[in-house]
C-alpha cells in the first residue's frame, strides 16, 4: 500500500462509521467504474484499429481537412 493511500485511509478511519461507509461506497463504485471502463476499452481494440485504418486511408486519399 502506498503512503498516500495509507494516509487517506487513516483519515477516513477517524470519521464516524456512517461517513466511513459513505467513503467506502464511493471508493468501491469508483473502482468498479474503472474496471468497467478498462473492460470496455479492451473489448474495443479491434474496432478502434479498423477505424484508425479507415481514417488513415481517407487522409491518404486527400479526403480530410486540417483542424
Amino acid at each position: 500500500m502506498t503512503q498516500l493511500l495509507e494516509k487517506a485511509l487513516s483519515e477516513v478511519a477517524r470519521l464516524p462509521a456512517a461517513e466511513q461507509d459513505a467513503m467506502a461506497a464511493i471508493l468501491l463504485e469508483e473502482l468498479a467504474s474503472e474496471r468497467r471502463w478498462s473492460d470496455s476499452f479492451a473489448k474495443s481494440q479491434d474496432l478502434l484499429a479498423k477505424l484508425a485504418e479507415k481514417a488513415l486511408a481517407e487522409h491518404a486519399a486527400g479526403r480530410t481537412k486540417p483542424l
